[in-house]
């Protein structure tokens, strides 16, 4: 049951810690059945929040990629502007 984020997905992660709320929620359980509850979902939404970092992390870069290449794309249109100015 203590998966980590490496072999558990966002999702199963995510599915599991909606279940772990449910159970909590729903009651009827021991205080040390809840207390075990409540640590496995505080480890559940830590590794949401890696994969959701993770992901944050690689969409800023990719954007930045994009956005370096479509700087690039100006300026080089820029410059080929500038010397079909100079060859008329």
């Amino acid at each position: 049951m203590a998966e980590t984020q490496s072999t558990l997905g966002y999702e199963q992660a995510r599915d599991e810690l909606i279940q772990v709320v449910r159970r909590l929620e729903a009651g009827g359980s021991t205080l040390e059945e809840s207390l075990d509850l409540w640590e496995r979902g505080e480890e559940l939404a830590k590794i949401c929040r890696q994969w959701l970092e993770g992901a944050r992390e690689r969409l800023d870069a990719a954007l930045a990629a994009d956005d370096e290449e479509l700087e690039d794309d100006e300026e080089d249109e820029e410059a080929d502007e500038t010397d079909e100015d100079e060859d008329v």
